[in-house]
């Protein structure tokens, strides 16, 4: 029997159908050499895998300058308009791989150096905070990550990502810019002016992105923090040198380390300057480019904003972001010297919002006294904001006080606060949930108010992924199989995987499937014997949880049936099925229930991995520092991916999109982006389980109580004794009693009542996969029907109903062709 092809094989492979184009191997060699020897003053015999990485990106970075210069010369000869993403989290992954996948040179820097180490990705941690400007974000030195030296519990440490340089970025000190903190407001009769403020400098670092094969490199640009040279310099001239140094390091603070909370809200006030540094910078550097329309000019050449909506959008992702509304209204007002109209009507006709989250906890309200003292200006601005729209709400609904206290971006109830998803909403033309679902959410409650006010603003953009890294990349196996039957422009369009319905029957279809997931597995098994030291059976059912740890995502309904499954076992002789559940990721540091859900995971799995009895029947893992590449690991191994959040709580997922378009199978609520897949891919080829929205909201009328079910589900009712007795923290009986407490009697997120329906659902999922045939049959209908899932679709939609403009798949001249514009 043949030995299975390695990713290397199969991305050679791939190249001969096109995926992967055909490089001047020599020339590859030749650069990579040039700079290991000049860039890095280095030679093979003192080189390291470091050095090596960096002399390949360095080589591959070389193919995307000429395209990226020259994509900046057409933007400013075209003239088009711009649109500005902004946003303070993101994963970036890999950098490299996803480079030469786009350019075309993955085969031909395997076939150059196919020795070289990789580099760990950038931004492993959960959102390494602040990035995104096709626009802008904070470029933090420090993320969190959890250390692997304590595994039971979660510990963080420092990221520290760019000690060693980054070699995809680019410093632009010419383009420093300053933001201003602190300070008081004057009115005189010269206008508004904020003084004596604290100033801190916006050094702009730039990332190349490149598109896939159409020679557009677009630029990702990140904002690192610097205190001006004359910075308490008076302090240090009469001897105060240690707290000039130590301002100076607070003042660069604010790039420095990672906000980590996630989907839940503290008004820390250096979590404020991040968002406003972001969006001062951001904005100050939109306008100069605005103004000046010649490449490589600071000279303004436009001086009337009356085009800037034509010219320019704005993305808000998410309210981090939000201060772009009141410090457009402060440029356009202050400096500019428009009148408040025009200047609100520009900055409306700008300005988009994106939600993310119906979550209360993690929307954010910044508390009155901390913007007054660090933005006042900002602060006057948004009462004004706030009065001229309550005035137009009472227009419409004349007496309806209450009305207007929900609909008020100041909060007045206990701490006075400003609400900054109102904000959002009131200086934007369009707000968009991420799927339908969340979208109808927000329209029918969290933010019914502002829809029956001004409905024409709502919309829909379901989130999507990008098939070259979540398919080509980190698949080959079944990117190829599938280009083989349908050819490879499912690439540049997903919906190409269509055509695989007619291969649903296919018997050398099913085989090949087949067989590149239990490849994937065999390597997966292999690497978590290696990492972890648990032998796994890779004929098992690979059953998948990634999300990030929260009560919503209901890690511990997962936690419930693998405990359930494991009594079961011990009490039978044949069991039903093998299953190997791993639940990845990580917790927000502050996040307490976050940090028990993972112990009690991993003292699940202590039991359970070492139990003789159980053997290879059962294995349960929680994978440490997850991140995208570990992502690439896990996401083609998988069987059976879990999406069983609370019906109404997730806004969409993207992990159950990737899961789909790598043929795993997915059980679920009709929950965020699950509701589209389902109706994408046909119910009967999901496992849906589990009340709905509608069920939920009738629940809250009535009441949930948690010991009903308790008393009426023997299992239930034994796996909540196990965990209060102390079975699975015999050293510590008690361990685990805030998570029974909280499931007993503060369980917003129902898991008891969604846990019989989720075991039948199971036990469905358990027959189905004996069938081997069947299943895979189901696998192909998923990624036949995944294409509307492509974050291409996405964007397109963006670009159409939002920011005013239409996609192009035109190729922009390569370097060395000659220039067809201008």
């Amino acid at each position: 029997m043949s030995r299975p092809l390695s990713d290397y094989d199969k991305r050679k492979q791939i190249s001969v159908r096109g995926l992967a184009g055909v490089e001047n191997v020599s020339d590859l060699k030749k650069n990579f050499n040039r700079h290991l020897h000049f860039t890095l003053v280095k030679d093979r015999n003192v080189a390291t895998p470091r050095d090596y990485y960096f002399a390949l990106a360095h080589t591959v970075r070389d193919h995307l300058v000429g395209r990226w210069i020259r994509t900046q010369q057409y933007y400013y000869e075209k003239d088009p308009k711009r649109i500005y993403y902004l946003s303070l989290e993101f994963y970036m992954g890999r950098t490299l791989q996803n480079t030469m996948v786009n350019l075309g040179l993955q085969n031909a820097c395997d076939e150059a150096t196919y020795q070289v180490p990789q580099r760990q990705p950038a931004g492993a941690g959960d959102g390494v905070l602040g990035r995104w400007d096709w626009g802008g974000g904070d470029g933090e030195q420090d993320g969190t990550n959890p250390s692997s030296s304590c595994p039971p519990w979660q510990v963080e440490e420092a990221d520290d990502w760019l000690r060693y340089g980054n070699p995809w970025e680019k410093a632009r000190p010419e383009y420093m810019i300053p933001v201003h903190f602190y300070g008081r407001v004057d009115h005189g009769p010269d206008g508004t002016k904020w003084v004596d403020t604290q100033v801190i400098l916006a050094l702009p670092y730039d990332t190349p992105v490149p598109g896939y094969r159409n020679n557009t490199v677009n630029t990702m640009r990140l904002w690192s923090a610097r205190a001006p040279n004359e910075f308490n310099l008076k302090d240090f001239n009469v001897g105060g040198y240690i707290q000039a140094v130590l301002d100076r390091n607070l003042a660069e603070n604010i790039s420095r380390v990672l906000y980590p909370n996630d989907n839940f809200f503290e008004g820390k006030e250096l979590r404020l300057k991040q968002e406003y540094f972001t969006v001062a910078a951001t904005l100050q550097d939109i306008i100069r480019r605005f103004k000046s329309s010649k490449f490589g000019s600071r000279d303004p050449v436009r001086t009337s904003f009356d085009a800037f909506p034509d010219k320019v959008a704005i993305q808000l992702n998410d309210t981090h972001p939000s201060l772009a509304i009141p410090e457009l209204m402060r440029v356009l007002v202050d400096t500019e010297k428009l009148d408040w109209e025009k200047a609100w009507d520009i900055t409306v006709r700008t300005c988009a919002y994106t939600n993310h989250t119906v979550l209360p906890e993690a929307l954010e309200r910044w508390p009155v006294n901390l913007l007054e003292t660090l933005l006042p200006r900002h602060l006057e601005i948004i009462y004004e904001i706030n009065q001229r729209f309550l005035d137009k709400v009472n227009a419409m609904f004349p007496g309806d006080l209450d009305r207007l206290r929900r609909m008020s971006l100041v909060e007045e109830s206990g701490i006075k606060r400003i609400n900054m998803a109102h904000l959002c909403i009131v200086g934007s033309h369009v707000i968009n949930g991420v799927a339908r679902i969340h979208s109808d959410i927000l329209k029918k409650t969290v933010f019914k108010d502002f829809y029956e006010f001004e409905p024409h603003k709502f919309q829909n953009k379901t989130n999507g992924i990008t098939p070259r890294r979540w398919l080509v990349l980190c698949n080959p196996g079944l990117a190829e199989v599938i280009a083989e039957r349908i050819g490879d422009e499912y690439i540049s369009d997903l919906d190409h995987l269509k055509k695989l319905l007619a291969f649903v029957d296919d018997e050398g279809f099913i085989r090949d499937v087949a067989k590149i997931k239990q490849e994937n597995k065999l390597k997966f098994a292999a690497y978590l014997e290696k990492e972890y030291k648990v032998k796994i059976n890779p004929n098992s059912l690979f059953d998948v949880q990634v999300k990030r740890i929260h009560e919503y995502k209901r890690q511990l309904l997962n936690c419930l049936h693998v405990i359930t499954l494991y009594n079961h076992l011990g009490a039978k002789a044949h069991p039903s099925r093998c299953f190997s559940p791993s639940v990845p990721p990580q917790a927000a540091p502050g996040y307490h229930m976050a940090k028990m859900i993972i112990k009690l995971v991993t003292a699940i799995g202590d039991v359970i991995n070492n139990d003789p009895v159980i053997g290879d029947r059962l294995k349960m893992i929680f994978l440490e520092n997850y991140r995208v590449s570990l992502a690439e690991k896990v996401v083609p191994a998988a069987d059976l991916s879990e999406q069983i959040s609370t019906a109404g709580t997730e806004a969409s997922g993207t992990g159950n999109m990737k899961f789909m378009l790598n043929g795993a199978l997915t059980i679920g609520t009709m929950d965020g982006a699950n509701v589209e897949m389902a109706e994408e891919a046909g119910e009967e080829n999901f496992f849906i389980f589990g009340m709905r929205v509608e069920d939920v909201e009738e629940m809250d009328r009535k009441g949930y109580c948690a010991k009903d079910y308790y008393d009426r589900i023997p299992e239930l009712r034994q796996v909540m004794d196990q965990l209060s007795s102390g079975f699975f923290s015999p050293k510590q009986p008690e361990l685990f009693k805030d998570i029974v407490n909280m499931l007993m009697n503060n369980d917003r997120f129902k898991v008891f009542a969604d846990y019989e329906a989720y075991l039948k659902c199971q036990e469905n999922v358990s027959a189905l996969y004996k069938n081997t045939k069947e299943w895979t049959k189901k696998v192909i209908k998923n990624i036949a029907t995944s294409g509307k899932f492509s974050s291409d679709r996405t964007i397109s939609q963006y670009a159409r109903e939002i920011w005013g403009v239409e996609p192009t798949h035109h190729k922009i001249p390569a370097p060395d062709d000659p220039r067809e514009y201008g």
